[in-house]
């Protein structure tokens, strides 16, 4: 939020910030010039930031003492950091902001605390607290870590050899893209909060043989079926999505973070699960260690009813949908063969995704999709065949599924994809578009998403494949599963940057 402050505003400002406060909730102001925002800047808001509930940062005028940059600008600066909520622009004296807002806490640098300090004054009139720090040196890095949430396109390489194969132009693809919107989608499966916990790595144990980490920032996504739920919505379509969760504050997390994005959200409360929540501890953009908090036990039959209720009731109005399953028990091989039956009878095209990275499964089991796309790992588990070919694989796979095209993402080696039209088995492969992933968490749900989609725009495999493909490299290039957006994508293929494979 960006606020004008002169005198005449000023109480209008003040009260427009406390209005945008929950009940309760406090505040912390600091004031500077904000030239540059450098590490020193990020420390000391950090700190203040963890002081209340709300951080308002005030940028001096032009006319203070120092001041080389426009305030414009400086403004600009300090607004684009996460964790500032208000950055306001000071046309008066920090003090008697301060005085019409009454933070709960006025935080400064170190260096002043030995220094007059006008805005003692102000806070102690109304009984606020002014507290003098600098941040911790382990916030240094911070900016590099905001940086982490942000798309890297420049390293996303498309192959041009697989179009000219296929018969396209990647710039068809826009086309396809239009197609997408207004989509009616009905995403069923396992959701998943993911928290991303970025640490310092101070060092290792003198104690025992540990790696020591202090923790600075936690970032929290809506994952697993989810997150394909929102990727839809941001490409243009109507979403309805049903799924199990707890009674707890993840759930309803879940509900707000969806039902902003735009997702019709459908949850179905089980009282013997936690919503699933997976934490990831990260150093140095590397994965350290991963805890899940989740249970596997199949749903009861009386949920199981009321889901099928539900679905069946979307299935009514619905252009395609997405079974998208983690194995945690929301979708029970009898609630599959169900909706899928119902789905088939009304003529709604199908596909899935069935993801046993770290458990048991079989993507096998659902039948009759028009899409799979499995991991390798997954084909071998489905078919409990570790030694064949991925041609074999593909093919056993294919049969036993009775599914129209099969993708198997190969990660960093790309996909290998499959078709069976008119009795003949065809396949291609197309390499990883993305060489520098920062977090390889969601390309699978992207791929999935975008491949499924643009099958039912009707689009042949290839190009559907290949809309997949930019997708998961546009999703691997920033840290957490934040939904994709048309207008990534269309950037995306405008962009000159190809590869042959």
């Amino acid at each position: 939020m960006d606020q004008v402050i002169d005198t005449a505003q000023m109480d209008l400002a003040c009260q427009t910030i406390r209005a945008s406060c929950e009940p309760g909730q406090t505040i912390a102001f600091v004031s500077g010039n904000f030239n540059v925002v450098h590490p020193g800047h990020l420390r000391l808001l950090k700190f203040a930031a963890e002081q209340a509930d709300v951080l308002v940062v005030g940028v001096n005028p032009d006319s203070t003492p120092g001041v080389t940059l426009a305030q414009d600008m400086r403004l600009e600066n300090v607004r684009s950091i996460a964790f500032v909520h208000h950055a306001v622009r000071l046309e008066g004296s920090a003090s008697d902001f301060i005085s019409h807002l009454k933070p709960t806490v006025v935080v400064k640098g170190k260096e002043f605390e030995d220094r007059a300090n006008p805005e003692k004054e102000a806070v102690d009139a109304y009984g606020g607290r002014l507290i003098f720090s600098s941040g911790e040196l382990r916030f240094a890095s911070l900016s590099l870590l905001e940086r982490d949430a942000n798309i890297d396109i420049s390293t996303v390489r498309k192959p041009q050899e697989f179009p000219k194969r296929h018969g396209f132009e990647i710039s068809n693809l826009k086309d396809l893209l239009r197609k997408l919107s207004g989509m009616r989608v009905a995403v069923i499966g396992d959701l998943i909060i993911d928290e991303y916990v970025t640490c310092d790595a101070v060092g290792m144990s003198q104690e025992d043989p540990t790696i020591v980490v202090t923790p600075l920032m936690t970032r929290t996504f809506v994952g697993g079926a989810g997150a394909v739920a929102a990727h839809a919505h941001g490409l243009g379509a109507d979403v309805k999505f049903f799924t199990l969760v707890g009674d707890d504050e993840a759930a309803r997390f879940a509900r707000n973070n969806l039902e902003q994005h735009g997702v019709n959200f459908n949850a179905f409360t089980d009282q013997s699960r936690p919503t699933t929540r997976k934490q990831r501890f990260r150093a140095l953009n590397k994965t350290l260690l991963r805890v899940n908090h989740l249970r596997q036990h199949a749903s009861d039959a009386e949920l199981q009813r009321q889901m099928l209720t539900s679905v069946e009731r979307a299935l009514k109005t619905c252009d395609l949908l997405l079974f998208s399953c983690f194995n945690y028990g929301c979708l029970p091989q009898d609630l599959v063969d169900a909706i899928a039956d119902r789905a088939r009878s009304k003529g709604v095209m199908m596909a899935a995704d069935s993801q046993v990275s770290s458990q048991t499964g079989d993507v096998s089991r659902f039948k009759g999709m028009t899409l799979l796309t499995p991991t390798e790992r997954e084909a071998r588990v489905a078919l409990n065949d570790f030694i064949s070919g991925l041609a074999v694989i593909s093919e056993r796979l294919v049969e036993r599924a009775r599914t129209s095209n099969l993708v198997i993402t190969l990660g960093a080696e790309g996909a290998l994809i499959n078709t069976m039209a008119d009795g003949t088995f065809t396949s291609d492969r197309l390499p990883a578009f993305n060489p520098s992933p920062k977090d390889v968490s969601g390309a699978g749900d992207s791929f999935f998403m975008a491949c499924s989609m643009g099958l039912r725009a009707g689009a042949d495999i290839w190009q559907a494949s290949y809309l997949g493909s930019l997708a998961a490299a546009l999703q691997v290039s920033r840290v957490g599963n934040l939904p994709l957006t048309t207008a990534e994508l269309v950037r995306e293929i405008d962009e000159a940057g190809f590869s042959q494979e």
